[in-house]
């Protein structure tokens, strides 16, 4: 009987390792032997060799699992020796060197053909070698078969935006802000270019990139880490001398602007163009849905690029300065934009701006500002957030880019409030990269300020994240003569045919039609946009149809909604309904704020919706809650608590509620519970505290019924200094207040 070894997957047993064989020859006595290799022993199957002529000369290798089937008998298996490796290595490691020459520093020492071979090279010996394939090999950027959809993930912590300011006034009021809640002048500020892209968040786990998440809603983002590896200047391992040197740990995250330069840009529009295909507007959205394709391959095409601005370990900061910062992820190899600068003074931000203003246009990539940030992490700390961006950082806006085009005609969209705005139906015109159709003229009142007239030539401002607006009127230029037909203000909604009423004291005209359709399609809209439910695929075209057809007639009947409905719906196939009703079922897991703010109160956005769930902790009792219990709400005033109020006031809304509740929709989330021993009393932090963030020490107060100010006063009861006190700590000397460190802190709240 001739015994032969064959293999049959399943779980890998860590005992046997992996291996795979070079053809050589089989022998009866069940040993494989291959060339220049060394023994490794596994559990084959034994069979008749004139049972099954297997062809077993053929074979090239065996899979790196192995079942134990009987009879069996255990064989000696060939496998590759470590010269091999060390060659593959040596030659990967070449390869990442010359893509960091060519992708981050733009200094390449190779030509592109002598690159392809080295790739070529490397390709044929892990082809010989496949066991040797490791997934931060630069030959594994693209792979793998399109994907169905994208997996939701949680951020470490809040991707938060920045405040704008616009001008130079604007700028030295965020300076006062940042001296004033500091209690210090002697505060230095670094100066960055904002890039016009995408943000991006990277997860690098033992060196190696393991994970990028998109931005999202800022909490949870999307998992594209397949589209990511294709990025040239995102490291997919990272050189371990590289990061030791730079002060990195093996596990970190790195967050920053994934973008398009505008050369790559204007290449691929170019060559669509001679293709007969449309082109695409801008930079910046192309990235968005570049980074956002099932297939790599595709994105690998599209030669993005990536630069890093934050450093975090387990969710904070990791160096004690942002400068300190970006000089790490520079040492460690990543692509970190080196026009920035250090500055000590306002003086010296407002030069960094103009000078880089004037130069704008000399950059390979969109900017559309410069971003301006506290540099010591501790000062940062102690400034801490607003509910939607960090009061340590701040973005001054480039003026927006203008041009001159006609304008047709006026239409009027309505709001899910009801509110009409007037827009502009403009000649087509290219402003900053992109074709601007329309453009807001805001209400009436500005229509009449400006004089506009239908077949006026305007002049049309775009900034970077500005809706286009009719900036002026070109008036006395004869190649622009003016028009003659002046607008008409609807006396009804253009869409029920209701009549529009304008409240006492408002510039605004408001359809007060409860079921018009256009502020259905708005609600839905809203409803359904990331920053509050989060359904994805949920756009116009679809709810246009939802509620043409009357399949939604208000936000429950989103979850009422089954693949039937949906496969009867234009352009719209199987799997695209299969994916919106599980994006529907998700959605129903999100928090008791989320819902709030979908609800579309007047007045109720989505920091204040996140006070209301706090201090409420269920639907229920906020419906209950008259308006001076609501005015007890951090940052809710007479008007807001009287929105709230005549928003439940109404049955039909009551009903909603209900049905949302039945529907399964988080209603209740955990309220956030206040003691009473510190009642009355109010607190100033100040310095760098040792045990605490600025944030973690304000919840402790807070939770103990104290209150956290931004400044010393007379009615200040306690001043808790830490390590670099400021001006309020001199404040509260002269004033006489108490002055505590943290170790008295922690005694008074919980003592």
């Amino acid at each position: 009987m001739a015994v032969f070894g064959v293999a049959a997957p399943i779980a890998r047993n860590p005992v046997f390792g992996s291996g795979t064989i070079k053809r050589r020859r089989i022998e009866t006595h069940g040993f494989w032997i291959g060339e220049d290799a060394v023994e490794s022993v596994y559990i084959v199957r034994e069979k008749l060799a004139q049972d099954q002529a297997w062809g077993l000369e053929d074979l090239h290798g065996c899979p790196s699992v192995f079942a134990i089937q009987s009879p069996t008998i255990i064989c000696a298996m060939a496998f590759p020796n470590k010269d091999g490796d060390k060659k593959i290595e040596s030659l990967r490691e070449k390869i990442r060197h010359h893509e960091y020459l060519y992708y981050v520093v733009d200094n390449p020492e190779i030509s592109d053909s002598e690159f392809d071979k080295l790739m070529q090279q490397l390709k044929d010996l892990e082809a010989e070698h496949p066991e040797l394939i490791t997934a931060d090999s630069p030959t594994q950027r693209v792979g793998g078969k399109p994907r169905e959809g994208f997996v939701k993930v949680p951020h470490s912590s809040p991707m938060l935006s920045l405040d704008n300011t616009y001008n130079e006034e604007e700028l030295r009021d965020w300076e006062r802000r940042v001296h004033e809640l500091s209690g210090r002048t002697d505060v230095d500020y670094v100066c960055e270019l904002k890039l016009d892209g995408m943000s991006l968040a990277l997860i690098y786990e033992d060196g190696k990139l393991v994970r990028g998440v998109t931005r999202g809603d800022g909490s949870v983002g999307e998992d594209v880490t397949l589209n990511v590896r294709t990025v040239r200047s995102i490291p997919l391992s990272m050189d371990r001398a590289k990061f030791k040197n730079a002060g990195i740990p093996a596990d970190f995250e790195v967050r920053g602007e994934l973008l398009m330069p505008t050369g790559a840009f204007k290449r691929l529009n170019e060559e669509r163009e001679r293709q007969g295909l449309a082109t695409f507007a801008n930079p910046r959205n192309f990235t968005a849905g570049t980074v956002r394709q099932l297939d790599s391959s595709i994105t690998a095409q599209r030669r993005l690029d990536f630069f890093p601005y934050i450093l975090l370990v387990r969710g904070r900061t990791y160096f004690e300065r942002h400068w300190k910062t970006l000089d790490a992820l520079e040492k460690a190899g990543f692509k970190v934009n080196s026009n920035r600068k250090m500055v000590h003074s306002m003086a010296e931000v407002w030069g960094f701006i103009q000078e880089w203003e004037g130069r704008r246009d000399s950059l390979k990539y969109e900017i559309d500002g410069i971003v301006i940030k506290v540099d010591r992490t501790a000062l940062q700390d102690e400034l801490g957030f607003t509910g939607k961006a960090p009061r340590w950082a701040i973005a001054y806006k480039y003026a927006a880019r203008a041009g001159i085009t006609q304008l047709k005609a006026i239409r009027w969209q309505v709001g899910r409030t009801g509110k009409l705005t007037p827009v502009a139906e403009l000649d087509p015109v290219p402003i900053g990269g992109t074709t601007v159709r329309n453009a807001t003229l805001h209400n009436a009142d500005e229509i009449e300020r400006l004089g506009v007239k239908i077949d006026d030539w305007v002049q049309v401002e775009r900034g970077g994240d500005v809706i286009p607006k009719v900036a002026k009127v070109i008036k006395d230029d004869k190649d622009h003569p003016r028009g003659t037909k002046d607008f008409e203000m609807p006396k009804t909604c253009p869409v029920c045919g209701t009549k529009v009423v304008r409240a006492e004291g408002e510039v605004d005209y408001r359809c007060v039609n409860a079921n018009c359709p256009a502020k259905l399609r708005e609600t839905i809209l809203h409803f359904a946009s990331r920053g509050v439910m989060n359904i994805e695929g949920m756009g116009d075209a679809l709810v246009n149809q939802l509620t043409e057809r009357g399949l939604v007639k208000n936000v429950a009947d989103i979850y009422r909604l089954t693949k039937d409905d949906l496969l009867s719906l234009e352009r719209m196939g199987d799997k695209s309904a299969q994916n919106i009703l599980d994006e529907i079922e998700n959605s129903k897991k999100l928090s008791l704020e989320r819902v709030i703010y979908g609800l579309g109160i007047r007045m109720v956005g989505e920091r204040t919706a996140q006070f209301l769930a706090e201090h409420f902790g269920s639907m229920e009792a906020l419906e209950s809650a008259g308006a001076e219990e609501l005015q007890d709400v951090n940052e809710v005033g007479p008007r807001i608590a009287e929105s709230i109020v005549e928003f439940f006031s109404i049955a039909a809304n009551r009903k909603l509620v209900e049905r949302l509740r039945e529907a399964g929709l988080t209603l209740t989330g955990k309220k956030k519970q206040r003691g009473t021993k510190l009642v009355g009393k109010t607190f100033v932090l100040t310095g760098t505290l040792a045990h605490f963030t600025r944030d973690e020490a304000k919840k402790m107060i807070e939770d103990a019924g104290g209150k956290v100010t931004g400044s010393v006063s007379k009615k200040t009861d306690y001043v808790v200094a830490g390590a670099d006190a400021g001006s309020k700590l001199d404040k509260a000397k002269e004033l006489g207040v108490e002055v505590i460190d943290e170790k008295e802190m922690e005694g008074i709240v919980g003592g």
